[in-house]
């Protein structure tokens, strides 16, 4: 362990304290001015990965729709986006899109999200 409290092992990039599972959802997406589709490529009790060729800046935030196959009702949340992974011309193997902190959850809602991740861990672990 270093003096910073890290293992030596451990990547610095790897800031991810909730782990992330693969999913694909669509999600409505809207901010104060415009309207998108997105999807949902990966989520934790955090946030989570859109993938949209029409990403938004850092710092928007975002009021986010969507109703998982997993869930039985449609999940509302809020969220800022926290960084960017823009359109690259004549870049096949990226993924164009943006990180999503969830922000505002009451106890309410984050309960209902960490049951919904809880859900899809267990499918995603169970058809792995």
């Amino acid at each position: 362990m270093t003096s910073n409290g890290k293992d030596q092992g451990e990547d610095p990039r790897d800031r991810r304290r909730h782990r992330r599972y693969d999913v694909k959802m669509h999600v409505d997406v809207s901010t104060e001015s415009t309207f998108l589709f997105a999807y949902v490529s990966n989520i934790s009790e955090m946030g989570i990965f859109l993938a949209s060729e029409d990403p938004r800046p850092i710092g928007t935030r975002l009021r986010m729709r969507f109703s998982p196959i997993e869930a039985d009702e449609t999940v509302e949340l809020e969220g800022e986006v926290v960084w960017v992974n823009p359109v690259r011309e004549g870049d096949d193997s990226q993924s164009p899109g943006m990180g999503v902190r969830f922000v505002d959850l009451g106890e309410e809602k984050r309960d209902k999200l960490i049951q919904l991740v809880k859900t899809i861990a267990y499918l995603h672990d169970n058809w792995v």
